[in-house]
């Protein structure tokens, strides 16, 4: 059986923007081996963005002409793609493409959007009904006078012919999203999508479908205070930044946008969580086999549930007395920087530790430790170790301090009108002293280990390097990774805690970031040199590298940097001191 062909079209204007985008995309499918054909098109004067994106349709159709026994994919013109799987080279239906918004089949529902398909990257079959459609497409394109873009075009030809095609949606985690979350078996990453912004500027401008408008207002108040935020003055912005944080209100904001979940399998989950968090070992139990009876659990649902088993081992310790700490628990199933600090924490006290969520506002007591969460810092928290992001930020300056990470975040404190702070360290560099490993013979291999926001990229690796996931919580899962950990020979991460892990225990490490992918981690890269001028170690950067790592010169990366036993002891001592506050 011969293997199905593909073309992969494109059309673009000879301005910089879409021109410099046709040459990079050109020099990547040439690379990838995919046969093409990218057209130069001209932009007449009496023509605007939305005129020249509906001569797509037409385009298509002459490429379909040209190559009637081969799949034809459009892809617009600053969209990328890694490689084109197997999954969607080899599809037999008539049409493939994600939906619109790159949305999950648990999404579906024309009440929701105005399109089905996302326009930026689709392909129609070699078959009967998949030209028929581009035919028909065209076919309205020549002879409506309305204003519209390409892609009504294609959604009304798709609602003429749905019944008939066959078609198979591209599943959403083919999408190099950021901070995007991989689940076991799912295809990788492969398209990156890119926007000019001539969407926005039309939007109201050319033929829409009817659709339910359906943004939640969380949302757009989240896009509000964001935009106002950028333009106050410092002397105004960090203080009602402080209020905002204070009062809960950013939690409420940046908790994430609501799920499409069944309320019934919502509800079972939230007891799960809730009885781990309160230490409830029966109740979770109850809570699991209920779930269980009328749940089959899905990757996400598994991650909560592992979570919740994560909070258990915490919260229901043989004591009366609690100590709530806060750190940051998601992604689900736990990222390994946060939840070293209930590790770190738990093994110097009998206390029951209870989850406190940073961005919401509390009256008791808490701990704040490993995290750049200081921001969230409140006036009744009592801090060891803990950093931050950006300096553009106030620090509270009546809370309790023992330590801080580094002499960067002690400037702010003081700039904040806080106290003097000069015990420095992440409490993570002692990590060494509390699960205590001995390194021996080494696999004579390279670990490489993602920050969780960089997941989803479409990485290559060389044959001597083994990949190793940070989403876990539970500490037994923890000590398994370091055990596993310092088997090898060295470690590659953009995760700084795995960095910062390696110092601790003498693995040689390289710290890094990808092209094209260096935002994805929140902060302004001052944690970095916090953290190294905190702990006494040469700073060590983030370093930006391709994301074929074949090409990677790793012994340049690598450096062999130690914490020193007397700075593990003084950060433990500070642990110790932050956690008496508590027994006082």
């Amino acid at each position: 059986m011969t293997k199905p062909q593909t073309v992969i079209c494109s059309f673009y204007t000879p301005d910089e923007y879409y021109g410099s985008h046709a040459r990079q995309l050109r020099g990547q499918l040439d690379e990838l081996g995919l046969e093409h054909e990218l057209l130069e098109v001209q932009k007449n004067e009496d023509e605007d963005w939305a005129d020249v994106t509906r001569k797509k349709i037409g385009f298509i159709k002459k490429v379909c002409d040209r190559n009637p026994d081969k799949m034809v994919f459009w892809i617009d013109i600053d969209c990328r793609i890694s490689h084109l799987p197997d999954y969607i080279r080899n599809s037999s239906a008539d049409l493939i493409g994600f939906q619109r918004s790159f949305g999950a089949p648990m999404q579906i529902g024309y009440h929701n959007r105005t399109r089905f398909w996302e326009p930026s990257f689709w392909g129609v079959n070699a078959t009967k009904q998949g030209r028929k459609l581009i035919d028909d497409a065209y076919a309205l394109e020549q002879r409506a006078d309305v204003k519209a873009t390409d892609d009504y075009f294609l959604e009304e030809a798709w609602r003429a012919n749905s019944r008939l095609i066959s078609f198979q949606m591209i599943p959403t985690t083919g999408i190099m999203r950021e901070r995007a979350i991989t689940e076991p078996g799912q295809h990788p990453a492969f398209f990156s999508f890119g926007s000019s912004g001539n969407v926005a500027d039309f939007k109201d401008k050319v033929v829409q479908h009817g659709a339910k408008k359906n943004i939640g207002a969380r949302r757009q108040v989240l896009r509000r205070v964001k935009r106002i935020e950028r333009i106050l003055p410092d002397s105004i912005k960090n203080p009602l930044r402080r209020i905002v944080d204070g009062v809960g209100i950013t939690g409420l904001l940046t908790q994430g946008r609501p799920t499409h979940i069944d309320p019934d399998r919502r509800n079972a989950l939230g007891k799960m969580l809730n009885a781990g968090m309160n230490g409830r070992e029966e109740d979770l139990k109850a809570a699991k086999w209920d779930f269980e009876k009328k749940f089959l659990a899905s990757n996400q649902d598994q991650a909560t549930i592992d979570v919740a088993r994560s909070f258990l081992h915490y919260s229901d310790k043989p004591s009366d007395k609690i100590i709530p700490v806060a750190w940051w628990v998601k992604p689900f199933p736990g990222n390994f920087g946060d939840w070293l600090s209930p590790l770190m924490t738990s093994d110097f006290t009998d206390s029951k530790l209870i989850f406190q969520a940073p961005t919401k506002p509390t009256t008791k007591k808490h701990l704040v430790a490993i995290g750049s969460i200081g921001r969230f810092i409140k006036p009744n928290s009592v801090v060891v170790g803990t950093g931050i992001s950006s300096e553009e930020i106030e620090l509270s300056k009546k809370a309790d301090y023992h330590s801080v990470r580094g002499p960067l975040t002690a400037a702010v404190l003081t700039r904040s009108g806080g106290p003097s702070v000069d015990s420095f360290g992440d409490p993570g560099l002692a990590i060494s002293e509390v699960i205590a490993l001995k390194r021996g013979k080494t696999n004579g291999k390279i670990a490489f280990i993602r920050h969780f926001s960089h997941l989803a990229i479409p990485v290559r690796l060389p044959a001597n390097y083994d990949e190793i996931s940070v989403l876990i919580s539970h500490p037994d899962e923890i000590k398994s990774f370091l055990q596993n950990l310092i088997g090898y020979d060295s470690v590659i991460t953009s995760a700084m805690h795995v960095m910062i892990a390696c110092q601790s225990y003498g693995i040689p490490c390289g710290l890094v970031s990808f092209e094209g992918f260096q935002e994805n981690v929140h902060g302004t890269g001052i944690k970095y040199r916090d953290y190294a001028l905190g702990a006494g170690v040469e700073v060590m950067n983030p370093e930006v590298i391709a994301l074929d790592l074949n090409k990677l010169d790793s012994d340049h990366l690598i450096r062999d940097i130690s914490v020193s036993n007397q700075k593990k002891l003084e950060v433990l001592q500070a642990i110790k001191a932050a956690i008496a506050r508590f027994d006082s």
